[in-house]
């Protein structure tokens, strides 16, 4: 299976293929989340987006193309939760902290889907590709920021970006595991602060006493 290097083919050019094409991934997120991955049928997909099997191959070629879409979805709301839209960006920290309430938010959302990824992932190589390329998508992100903080003057500038970005990226995605994957309870306002405070300590960021 080599489909997942492009899980989206090209988009459908009408406006009943979008939708067509959207209901399936729909409706695979809800089987793969109720059969798991290896359970789940194409016939069981179609049935549940209410389609033809012809139609499920207009837009995929099999089961591990359309889990790759479902998997994208999943990634483009966990990876671009648009804070700076609510909190501004005068505050680094308020930022750090958004992101990260919002980063949580999202993996509990899709919680069953990372269980399945992670499974996935350990039988399956292009999968395995695939979930490293999502770690390091969040790391390039966190790294610019990282980047643009120390140009500000606000953060460490002896720190390396990228591999600062990966270590606390690696320890906010570890916790969330531990608690959404495993099931180890944390109050979500203690998680955000500890995780925020770490992330402002580790990059020396000025933190205001109501903090």
């Amino acid at each position: 299976m080599k489909t997942t290097e492009n899980a989206v083919r090209e988009p459908p050019r009408t406006a009943r293929g979008a939708r067509t094409r959207a209901a399936l991934v729909t409706a695979a997120r809800t089987v793969f989340e109720r059969d798991g991955y290896l359970n789940a049928r194409l016939t069981d997909i179609t049935a549940e987006a209410n389609c033809s099997t012809g139609s499920f191959y207009t837009y995929f070629t099999n089961k591990e193309e359309v889990f790759a879409a479902v998997l994208e979805e999943a990634q483009e709301e966990m990876l671009h939760p648009h804070v700076r839209e609510v909190v501004g960006d005068e505050d680094p920290v308020a930022i750090i902290e958004a992101s990260n309430r919002a980063y949580l938010e999202a993996y509990e959302r899709n919680a069953k889907l990372m269980r399945l990824l992670e499974q996935v992932a350990n039988i399956d190589d292009n999968f395995r590709e695939l979930r490293r390329r999502r770690g390091a998508l969040f790391v390039e992100r966190n790294a610019r920021s990282i980047r643009d903080l120390q140009a500000r003057g606000l953060a460490d500038p002896e720190l390396d970006p990228t591999i600062a970005a990966r270590a606390l990226s690696g320890m906010v995605g570890r916790l969330a595991h531990s608690v959404y994957i495993i099931g180890d309870h944390v109050d979500r306002e203690q998680l955000v602060w500890t995780l925020t405070r770490l992330w402002a300590n580790a990059l020396r960021l000025e933190i205001t006493p109501s903090r």
